[in-house]
This record gives C-alpha cells, sequence and structure tokens, in this order.
C-alpha cells in the first residue's frame, strides 16, 4: 500500500480567538487565529479550506446593536402604535423576547397570535396527541388563551421549562400595553381583531405578507421592515431587519451582521498573502438541521449564511459509493472494486443532477451544510471557538 496515501477525509476544527469587542478588525482577528493555531497544532493550510466566522462576532466588532426603544419608536412609526397584531412569532427568550418588549412599548394593545401546536422552527405549545385528543383541527380552530388552558393548561418547554404563552403576555403588559392571546394557523384570522399587522415568521414571511395584503389588511410590516435602518443612531440591517437578532442585555439586542461580503474576501486575501493558499471564507449563524428528540429545526436566522466567497457557490456534485458498490460493480472486490470507484469518481459528470448514482446524496446548499457542520462544532456556549475551520470538505475517495 502507498504510505503516502491519505487516510483522513473532512476535518472541522474549532479556532480560539480573543474577545471580540466592537471596532476590533475581525477579519485580521480571524486570518491571525487560523495561522497561529496552524503554527500551534502542526497542520498546513490547503487550497480549498473553509474558514468559517460565527455571525455573532461580526455583528460584536460592526457594533450592530440597537435598544428596546428603538425597537418601539420604529415599530409605532410604521403600525400606528394602536392595536397591533403580533402574529407568527417563535417562542425563544433569546429570540424574541427582547423584541416584544419594544413592539410591546411602541402599542396600546398587542393581539398575539401564536402558530399551533408549535411554532415555525419547531417549539411545541401542545403536543399533536393532546390536540388530537381534545379534537381540536388546529388547521381551521381559532383559540382563545381561555379555551388553550382549558383543554390544554400549562404546558412548559421541554428543555427551557418556560411557559410562552403565560411569558409572551406578561412581557406585553410589563411594557404597559393590553395583551390579548389567540392561536390560530391562518394569518387572516388576525383581521378580525386588527387591520395592522406585524407577521413574525423567518422563513414563511414572503407568503404571510402576501396574504395579508390581499385579505385588506391596512398595513403590513415583517421582523425585517423593523430596524431596517437606524432609528436614533441604532444598529440595523437593511435586508433582514429583526431577524436573526439576538439579546443581548436585558434592554438591547445584537442584529444580524451587515455588508459582511468585505470581511470574507479580507480574511481571504490575508490567508493567500500569509500563506499562497486559496481558502473559502464564509460568516455563518444556525445551522439547518432538526433535533429528533425536541423536533426543534434549528434555523431561526433568516439564512445559513449571509455571505461568501465565490468558490462555496452551488450544491455538492457526488457519486453515492454504495450506490456504485451494491449495483454497478458488485462483482468485485478489493483492489478492483477501489479501483473501479475511483475511475467513476474521476469520470464523473460536472452536474450529476437526475442521476441515480447521485441519490442519497445530500440535495443542499453547500453554505447550507458547512454551516450547519460550523454551527454544531462551535456550539453557541462557552468553547470560544467562533471560527471553524473546515479541511477535506472538498476532497473524494480519489484525493
Amino acid at each position: 500500500m502507498d504510505t503516502k496515501e491519505r487516510r483522513v477525509g473532512t476535518c472541522s476544527r474549532g479556532i480560539r480567538c480573543p474577545i471580540i469587542r466592537e471596532g476590533d478588525d475581525i477579519a485580521k482577528i480571524v486570518a491571525d487565529s487560523v495561522l497561529e493555531a496552524a503554527e500551534c497544532e502542526g497542520f498546513a493550510l490547503r487550497d480549498r479550506d473553509v474558514i468559517s466566522v460565527t455571525e455573532s462576532v461580526v455583528a460584536r466588532a460592526q457594533g450592530n446593536y440597537a435598544t428596546v426603544d428603538d425597537i418601539a419608536a420604529d415599530v409605532k412609526a410604521k403600525l400606528g402604535g394602536g392595536t397591533i397584531g403580533v402574529i407568527f412569532p417563535i417562542l425563544s427568550r433569546n429570540r424574541f423576547a427582547i423584541c416584544l418588549r419594544g413592539i410591546a412599548k411602541g402599542a396600546k394593545k398587542i393581539v398575539l397570535m401564536l402558530s399551533y401546536p408549535s411554532d415555525e422552527v419547531g417549539n411545541e405549545l401542545v403536543s399533536l396527541d393532546k390536540i388530537d385528543a381534545a379534537g381540536v383541527n388546529p388547521y381551521s380552530d381559532v383559540l382563545t388563551e381561555a379555551k388553550y388552558r382549558e383543554l390544554f393548561g400549562v404546558n412548559r418547554h421541554e428543555f427551557t421549562g418556560v411557559d410562552y404563552v403565560q411569558y409572551y403576555g406578561d412581557l406585553i403588559r410589563e411594557m404597559g400595553a393590553e395583551a390579548e392571546i389567540i392561536f390560530a394557523n391562518h394569518a387572516k384570522t388576525i383581521l378580525n381583531y386588527t387591520d395592522c399587522v406585524l407577521t413574525c415568521d423567518i422563513h414563511t414571511r414572503a407568503r404571510t405578507k402576501r396574504i395579508l395584503k390581499a385579505a385588506g389588511a391596512r398595513v403590513v410590516c415583517g421582523l425585517d421592515d423593523i430596524l431596517n435602518a437606524p432609528v436614533n443612531g441604532s444598529g440595523c440591517n437593511e435586508k433582514y431587519g429583526l431577524l436573526g437578532s439576538n439579546k443581548s442585555t436585558e434592554e438591547k439586542i445584537k442584529l444580524f451582521p451587515r455588508n459582511c461580503q468585505p470581511v470574507v474576501e479580507d480574511v481571504q486575501k490575508r490567508i493567500l498573502e500569509a500563506t499562497g493558499r486559496h481558502v473559502e471564507v464564509m460568516v455563518y449563524g444556525d445551522g439547518a438541521f432538526k433535533d429528533p428528540q425536541g423536533k426543534i429545526w434549528e434555523l431561526a436566522d433568516p439564512v445559513v449564511s449571509p455571505a461568501f466567497t465565490d468558490g462555496l457557490i452551488g450544491t455538492p456534485n457526488e457519486l453515492k459509493l454504495k450506490y456504485l458498490a451494491d449495483n454497478d460493480y458488485k462483482d468485485l472486490s478489493g483492489e478492483a472494486l477501489k479501483e473501479a470507484i475511483s475511475a467513476s469518481i474521476k469520470a464523473k459528470d460536472g452536474d450529476l443532477k437526475g442521476s441515480m448514482a447521485s441519490q442519497g446524496t445530500t440535495p443542499r446548499q453547500l453554505t447550507d451544510l458547512i454551516g450547519s457542520l460550523c454551527d454544531l462544532t462551535s456550539g453557541s456556549g462557552d468553547k470560544g471557538t467562533p471560527v471553524v475551520l473546515v479541511q477535506g470538505y472538498f476532497d473524494n475517495y480519489t484525493n
């Protein structure tokens, strides 16, 4: 056997960085941290390695923050400050609670319409088994808070232990607004209560806005329309507004980072100048995967990656080794099988879409796949690795 044959495929490394503060040169810190890790750990960078930077530290370096008062001012200006229908929010203390405080501060009354049995990303308000037992049809039935309690009682989130119905209602009232909570899955339902609507869904927001406008809503905004420009000198996100924001303090949120393309291109340039290697670079947020226990789909950001270099455009173009081994080369084994499969990979078409030999490969964008890998590698707690280096991702069996 060739002793130089590589025995390792894709490798994902969390890269430790200094704590990032507002005003820091994030591209320099990222590039320097990767280079220092390579020297310290004794590995070399290669062409097509991927350096991924979590959106959180990019936004922090940019100083992209806003306060509850900033949110309130924008909501009041855009939705009138009277009775506002707030529909389809996700159930999250980190993602939505601070936003809700600002929204409530900019209104006299909030009619909060929650989708059920779960929110858009899979957080349950009530189990499907309880829905079935109660004889409720979530596709047509509208429930008041009293009816919800009568049928289902108190339902605490499996992982956080929070009763989000109580929690969100209390938040609204604490900000001085009246709160009415209903449960429904048709956007038009909210128009029975108010014609000023703030739709808070993430991935279905364009459809929800279209339905509301066609049904005669007077004012329709999404979270992407709030803080899409600075308010009183605040941060903002021109494309996504409040979408992708996270709690920073009890009075402040960190918004999704703005204008990230120069950051990834700067990191790429610095690595090329330092090593001669052409790496790919991306900014990533939430991964896109579903937890089998809690049924939560992770992606609460509007996209997995808001910026990436050109080499990360597209989807994988891979053959399924299992298919080749079990079908095309089922009579071969050992070195003959290896050589036959290697020859197929080297001769594969540039676009395998529709090919039986590619069935079972993951049909997702490269940035979604790599971003999910990086999100799992870096974690969301105290690992201190907001940069992830992925090596060998574009290798195949022949490399």
